[in-house]
């Protein structure tokens, strides 16, 4: 069975994909702002990025795993029961509304569009666990 044949899976790894790789922007900035770290058995504890983009990167990427928290369950438990196209919908959704959240949060776009991919995401996630109960 191919990962495309349950799209509940796969949406769940590009999910944890996506939110694997929010860091990185983040430390490419401390890199290009503090240079490369030293090997120091007691290093000073890093001063607050001056990029602000740089800090939003790191609100967007707790976010993501706080909420991947929720949703790896809710997709494995809907492939166990046998997601329906609700629950698959539902993955892909919540995807994309992580996606949004993240580029809306570094890129610093007003509070209500951030507030807007949330609440989004946060729907699917309802969808998907009305999905599971429904087969259940």
């Amino acid at each position: 069975m191919s990962i495309h044949e349950t799209p509940e899976l796969f949406w769940l790894v590009a999910t944890t994909a996506l939110t694997g790789i929010l860091w990185i922007p983040y430390v490419a900035n401390r890199v290009r702002e503090l240079g490369l770290p030293s090997w120091a058995l007691f290093p000073l504890p890093d001063p607050l990025p001056r990029a602000p983009w740089a800090v939003r990167t790191v609100q967007a990427h707790v976010n993501a795993v706080e909420n991947l928290v929720i949703f790896a369950p809710l997709a494995l438990s809907a492939h166990i029961v046998g997601a329906n196209m609700m629950a698959a919908t539902a993955c892909s959704v919540y995807f994309f509304a992580r996606l949004a959240h993240a580029l809306v949060t570094i890129s610093g776009l007003p509070i209500p569009f951030r507030t807007a991919t949330f609440l989004v995401g946060f729907a699917s996630q309802i969808a998907l666990g009305f999905a599971i109960l429904r087969a259940t």
